[in-house]
């Protein structure tokens, strides 16, 4: 009878905690906002922006409430669109305005391409730097057994999902930066939509790994709070100076499609349903380009 009681309150608190700190959260954010409004309404705007994505990441995992099991399928599904989404956003939102900006910095066609092509290796380099150098385990390549050392595991799979998301949070910051507003509007919707799949996904297997319900939600949650915080960076330094522009853009780009290549198209075709990753790549990329053309 203890246990069970002792039980139920734990998993109210838990109920508790995922009210208390999305409010607490969003009340900080809010005011921040209110404070670079003034002085630097782009910075506030990306900061803005990162904000929709990480909302629209917790919004994702709200499901894991009141359901565990997502089929291997439909999960294969959102990656793929997920990864459709980030590959015409890449292109569409940071390469082909990189290349427009160094244009009219004065560079021509063959410097201009040069420009963003070093500054996309140089963002793959970056993430890939990052992947060796701070420890992380992707826990979405395997089902996996709780193995007690749950605060070590925790922090390997928190590192894991920001290395994931730094370049959505990047590409939201550069494009407020530096494109015009209804481009950099595109870019954070496109990024936004995508997240609240991935943040299903995520949900999804640490409940999957052997963490509790609240726990796999809160760290979902959780996930995406790096994407406001990559914006605002990206924002400041693009706000410091027009000729990091198509530099900022390009590194973006190479660090999203790094993410692309190295962990999401992998992990939708590992389980034998590459047709539906495919399918939603392809409905992703589609969406992501409808949004860009039609609202930039």
């Amino acid at each position: 009878m203890n246990t069970h009681i002792r039980s139920l309150a734990e998993a109210g608190a838990g109920k508790a905690l995922l009210i208390v700190l999305p409010v607490l959260g969003g009340l900080g954010a809010w005011a921040l906002w209110l404070v670079l409004h003034e002085d630097h309404p782009q910075v506030a705007s990306a900061w803005l922006g990162g904000l929709i994505a990480a909302a629209a990441t917790a919004a994702g995992t709200l499901p894991v409430v009141f359901s565990q099991r997502l089929s291997d399928r439909v999960q294969d599904s959102m990656f793929g669109f997920g990864a459709g989404v980030m590959l015409a956003a890449s292109a569409f939102s940071l390469v082909t305005p990189g290349i427009q900006a160094a244009r009219d910095l004065g560079a021509g066609p063959w410097g201009a391409g040069m420009t963003v092509g070093a500054a996309i290796l140089l963002g793959a380099a970056a993430l890939l730097w990052l992947e060796h150098s701070v420890p992380h385990e992707h826990f979405i390549k395997g089902r996996e057994g709780h193995d007690g050392r749950l605060l070590k595991r925790t922090w390997l799979f928190v590192f894991a999902v920001m290395l994931h998301n730094l370049p959505e949070g990047l590409a939201i910051g550069v494009g407020f930066g530096g494109t015009d507003p209804m481009r950099a509007s595109a870019l954070a919707t496109g990024i936004a939509i995508q997240d609240v799949p991935e943040g299903l996904v995520i949900a999804v297997a640490l409940l999957a790994a052997g963490y509790s319900r609240t726990f796999s939600v809160l760290l979902g949650m959780t996930s995406g709070l790096i994407e406001p915080v990559g914006a605002l960076a990206g924002a400041a330094v693009m706000t410091w100076s027009a000729v990091l522009l198509p530099w900022g853009l390009g590194f973006a780009a190479g660090a999203m499609l790094f993410v692309i290549s190295h962990e999401i198209i992998p992990e939708s075709h590992r389980k034998g349903h590459e047709d539906y990753a495919t399918g939603g790549l392809m409905l992703g990329f589609v969406l992501m380009m409808l949004l860009d053309t039609a609202l930039a």
